[in-house]
């Protein structure tokens, strides 16, 4: 495949705005459109931006003669921490949100590749007593059953942030800060557990471009991707 049209979700997160930074500097990506309920505060030839304050209602956007078609990519980099969370709540965010985006992207723009950032442990089986895991499950099995879109399913592990890149989550800025200068260590030794917001980035535009016949990309398939 040539050059890209992407649609980013999440482009404020600490994963999104590490994709976000990938897409705009490679040459395989020709248009970046990022849909948010705030605006990423980057301006770019290659950046378009939507702001829309309830992201399960794309109404106006849809159709064969919306903003959405004609895109051959989705990075879905949009979730929250499950900390603190019930389940429905947690739910309505991690897959009815999702769910709701790709069967609108579906229709719009179909045969797109979609890249959903899931998380290492994700439960397949939708049963297991972890709830983030199941419902991350739930939502990668509904996602790789959905008829229009080609899905693909990122699981990171640890995450290291890179070029200023931080994490909006408390705790998660906490570990970074207490790891960060072990976090490169760590990539060397443990390739199968860590990886970087770059190469995240990285290895979202090679599944867009037709490089990975891999549907589920653990830590190890991210970073090979990427060129790590």
């Amino acid at each position: 495949m040539g050059s890209v049209k992407v649609i980013l979700f999440g482009a404020t997160g600490m994963v999104g705005r590490g994709v976000l930074r990938e897409c705009l500097r490679d040459a395989a990506v020709e248009s970046v459109l990022v849909i948010g309920r705030t605006t990423v505060g980057v301006t770019h030839p290659k950046l378009r931006e939507i702001v829309r304050v309830d992201l399960t209602d794309l109404s106006g956007l849809d159709g064969p003669e919306g903003e959405l078609a004609g895109h051959d990519a989705c990075f879905f980099c949009l979730g929250v921490s499950s900390a603190g969370m019930k389940e429905a709540a947690y739910r309505e965010v991690t897959y009815d949100l999702t769910l709701s985006v790709a069967r609108t992207l579906a229709a719009s723009s179909p045969g797109l590749t979609f890249c959903y950032v899931s998380g290492q442990g994700t439960d397949s089986s939708a049963r297991g007593r972890l709830m983030w895991a199941r419902v991350k499950g739930e939502t990668e099995n509904a996602l790789l059953a959905l008829d229009g879109v080609d899905a693909y399913m990122f699981r990171p592990g640890l995450i290291q942030p890179l070029h200023g890149i931080t994490s909006k989550t408390r705790v998660y800025r906490a570990v970074y800060a207490a790891t960060g200068r072990l976090l490169p260590l760590l990539r060397k030794l443990a390739p199968r557990w860590v990886t970087t917001t770059e190469q995240v980035g990285l290895a979202m535009v090679a599944v867009a471009r037709g490089e990975s016949g891999v549907r589920v990309l653990e830590t190890e398939e991210i970073n090979r991707l990427a060129g790590a």
